[in-house]
C-alpha cells in the first residue's frame, strides 16, 4: 500500500535522485568526518554510494551502449576540451570569472598528506571513474532532461528534446562545476546532446567515465590536484 503523501511520480523519481542527494551530502560532510577517519573517509565514501545505487537504483541502470567507438572518442575529446584553457592560456583560471567568494577557488579539498597515498588516490579514482558517471547520468541526463520536459518522465523515452530541457541542464551541470564552470556548461550541451543522439544511458556512463579516466589519470601524472575538487 502506497502513501497517500507520496506521487507516483516521486517514487519512479527516487532511483535517479537519491544517489545524487547521497553524493552531495556527503561532499558536504567530508570536512566535518575527514578529521576523524582520516584517509579511510575515502574508501568508506565510495562503499557508501555504491550501496545507494546497489540498493535503490540497480534496476534502472542500463550498461548497453550502442555507439561505444564514438562515446570513448567523445569523453577523450571533453577530457582536452576540459584542460585546453588552461594548458592553452597560462594564468587563465586565475581570473575572477572563475574564483571569487561565490563559485570558490581551484583547489583540491584533498589534504597535503593524502596526495601521495594510494588508498586515497585509488578511493578518489574509482569513484570518478565508476560511480560519478553513474550517478551524474541518472540525475542530469536520464531524469532531469525528462522531467523539464514532463514531470511524469518515465512516460518519456531517454533522449527527448526540448531546449529548455538542454539549456537548464547545462546551465546546472555547470554550476555544479564551481570554477570550472565555463568548460562544464559545454560538457553539458556534449553530455545532453549524446544523449539525444543515442538514447542510451550506457553511451553516456561510457562516455562520462572515459572523460573522467583520462582527468585522474592527468591530474595524477602531472600534479594538477586542482581539478579534484
Amino acid at each position: 500500500m502506497t502513501s497517500a503523501n507520496t506521487s507516483p511520480g516521486q517514487r519512479e523519481s527516487l532511483p535517479y535522485v537519491l544517489p545524487f542527494l547521497a553524493f552531495f551530502a556527503l561532499l558536504m560532510a567530508a570536512p566535518y568526518v575527514s578529521g576523524v577517519l582520516g584517509v579511510w573517509e575515502f574508501p568508506l565514501r565510495a562503499l557508501l554510494l555504491s550501496v545507494v545505487l546497489f540498493v535503490f537504483s540497480r534496476q534502472v541502470i542500463d550498461f548497453r551502449v550502442n555507439s561505444g567507438v564514438l562515446s570513448v572518442l567523445v569523453g577523450i575529446g571533453v577530457f582536452f576540451l576540459w584542460i585546453g584553457p588552461d594548458v592553452l592560456i597560462p594564468g587563465y583560471r586565475q581570473h575572477w570569472l572563475f574564483q571569487n567568494d561565490i563559485i570558490g577557488k581551484a583547489a583540491t579539498s584533498i589534504e597535503d598528506a593524502h596526495l601521495n597515498d594510494w588508498l586515497a588516490l585509488s578511493s578518489r579514482s574509482f569513484r570518478a571513474i565508476v560511480l560519478v558517471p553513474i550517478i551524474e547520468e541518472l540525475f542530469w541526463r536520464a531524469w532531469l532532461m525528462r522531467w523539464i520536459i514532463k514531470p511524469d518522465f518515465a512516460s518519456l523515452p531517454l533522449g527527448t528534446f526540448s531546449w529548455t530541457s538542454m539549456i537548464v541542464t547545462a546551465a546546472l551541470f555547470a554550476s555544479e562545476h564551481g570554477p570550472f564552470w565555463d568548460v562544464g556548461l559545454v560538457t553539458g550541451f556534449i553530455y545532453n546532446y549524446w544523449m539525444v543522439r543515442t538514447k542510451s544511458l550506457g553511451d553516456c556512463i561510457l562516455m562520462h567515465a572515459v572523460t573522467n579516466a583520462c582527468l585522474c589519470i592527468y591530474v595524477i601524472a602531472f600534479n594538477r590536484w586542482e581539478y579534484w575538487l
